[in-house]
């Protein structure tokens, strides 16, 4: 991808996110995610994307995760233009490291892509780092509010190695412990690739999360 060609989508796009995590033990949940990212302003809608997998708590502050699913670009200059830039399966094992310092928590999350695209089957390594920092009136010991910042760099094993770098800033509405709602931004720099085209997007999340019942302590009188 020409930097010319990105430089058209220099507007403001669209980034949704609608995530559920089931938790079935205290080491062991499911997810499902999809998304939907467009280069104008819900509008020009180029890529969806729609995974699952499941996240082992290997010890408290390391998480590994596996997942799978299906990612799909389309040409830009309007809503889902054929034929597509890319259609593709992806899998993908990740490590996940947490650690609090004071009332800063830092995750870093290390993630190597197996990828199975239209131009053939590529591996990709990405690496992000995040410092959330939470705020508020706390609620059942959970405080409603989080400010994140993050970024996140993918390489590849072949020239030029470097593909793409992501910064984002969020906001986080955490009402109750089952569900979170985010709000940000996010600015992506593209390095000659054809896939998931555009430079600044609007970002909205859902994160749903279910436990077992049995997780759940019984309230005695």
């Amino acid at each position: 991808m020409s930097a010319g060609l990105i430089a058209q989508y220099s507007g403001l796009g669209s980034w949704n996110i609608l995530n559920l995590n089931c938790q079935s033990s205290p080491k062991l949940s499911l997810f499902a995610e999809a998304q939907l990212r467009s280069l104008g302003f819900y509008n020009q809608f180029h890529y969806y994307e729609a995974k699952g997998g499941f996240l082992y708590k290997v010890k408290p502050g390391l998480t590994f995760a596996f997942g799978a699913g299906t990612y799909q670009t389309y040409r830009e200059g309007g809503n889902f233009v054929l034929p597509k830039n890319n259609n593709e399966f992806r899998m993908w094992p990740q490590f996940l490291l947490y650690q609090n310092i004071g009332r800063f928590k830092i995750e870093q999350r290390y993630r190597a892509e197996l990828r199975f695209t239209s131009n053939g089957y590529r591996n990709r390594f990405r690496y992000r780092f995040s410092l959330s920092y939470p705020f508020g009136k706390a609620k059942n010991g959970i405080k409603p509010f989080s400010l994140t910042v993050s970024n996140e760099i993918f390489f590849t094993d072949k020239e030029p190695y470097f593909e793409r770098n992501r910064a984002a800033c969020h906001i986080i509405y955490k009402p109750h412990e089952s569900v979170n709602y985010m709000l940000g931004y996010l600015h992506q720099f593209d390095y000659k690739i054809n896939d998931e085209t555009g430079r600044d997007f609007l970002q909205v999340g859902v994160y749903f999360l279910l436990k077992s019942p049995s997780l759940n302590p019984t309230k005695t009188k």
